[in-house]
């Protein structure tokens, strides 16, 4: 079985987010096949065009860690009913500049957490809409709205609910699988 890495971003900044718990459980239940990496985006300055002829070092490190995947996952809350704006800025950032967009052909997935019922189900389409733009290839089904209680996952990323521990797993070997498909049509090139 072949050893894919995956870029995964946390679109909170909070130390304490409920998405970073989510993330360390994703981690803990994903399949042998996947290695997931985050991609820090809280120290990337707002995006502005001027920055196109020379991205600061740390938009190139950005991009740089981007390219060293094999596929994303966006783990993120939702902000007034969309993604949260560093999230936005993030992948900006990673589209520019124009003909170099990291997220053409890299097979990606999107996943969140939220106390509320309908657990960040408005931002990840508003999200997806961003993805299709950027020619990402994304896995749409299952899709996975989670609705974050008090404990459900521990700090070691063990996640308390039985069902929702079982939903997280199929979720991460679909992942896999959905990755598996997209790099066997559409081979990462060369660098």
């Amino acid at each position: 079985m072949s050893q894919y890495t995956v870029g995964y971003f946390i679109g909170s900044l909070a130390k304490a987010s409920i998405n970073r718990q989510l993330s360390k459980a994703l981690i803990k239940l994903a399949p042998a096949g996947l290695r997931l990496t985050e991609i820090p985006i809280k120290d990337l300055p707002l995006y502005c065009y001027d920055y196109d002829a020379d991205f600061p070092p740390v938009a190139r490190a950005f991009k740089k860690a981007i390219a060293e995947v094999d596929a994303v996952l966006f783990i993120t809350p939702e902000y007034n009913r969309s993604i949260p704006g560093a999230l936005k800025n993030a992948i900006d950032w990673a589209s520019r500049p124009w003909g170099q967009n990291s997220f053409t052909r890299k097979p990606s997935a999107v996943i969140g957490a939220s106390p509320g019922a309908l657990g960040t189900a408005v931002a990840q389409q508003s999200l997806r809409s961003v993805l299709s733009f950027c020619n990402s290839p994304q896995m749409n089904a299952p899709e996975a709205y989670i609705q974050f209680t008090e404990g459900l996952v521990l700090e070691d990323g063990t996640v308390t609910n039985g069902a929702t521990e079982e939903f997280l797993r199929k979720y991460m070997v679909e992942f896999h699988a959905f990755v598996v498909r997209v790099l066997t049509v559409l081979p990462r090139e060369s660098k």
